[in-house]
């Protein structure tokens, strides 16, 4: 087994077990691939929720300019139901496990398909 599947199998288990959801293992496998080398870095693998500047980077460089959605309220809001979903008081949320949770938030999954 692969870093890489190891860590896909993490996620899994974090969207199950922290996020009530079962996961679709080819969309979670695509966002995971999409999120590039960060995975493997123990900064740039989790998402800092509580600094307004990382949101602000999901914002900018996840939601605009990967996902290609129009900046607006709903941005913010679509970033505050992720970090709901993964629990506020869950201190490691991994990045490939909140861009999945935008992803299906806001309904792009055509952008991995």
């Amino acid at each position: 087994m692969s870093k890489r599947d190891e860590l896909i199998a993490k996620y899994a288990d974090d969207l199950k077990n922290k996020c009530g959801m079962e996961p679709d293992m080819d969309l979670l496998t695509k966002v995971t691939i999409g999120c590039g080398p960060s995975i493997y870095n123990a900064d740039s693998s989790t998402v800092a929720s509580s600094q307004e500047s990382e949101l602000e980077t999901v914002k900018n460089n996840f939601l605009i300019k990967k996902l290609g959605l129009a900046d607006g309220p709903d941005l913010g809001a679509g970033i505050a139901k992720a970090i709901e979903t993964y629990g506020s008081g869950e201190r490691n949320k991994y990045r490939a496990v909140f861009y999945y949770l935008l992803v299906k938030h806001f309904g792009k999954e055509s952008v991995y398909g």
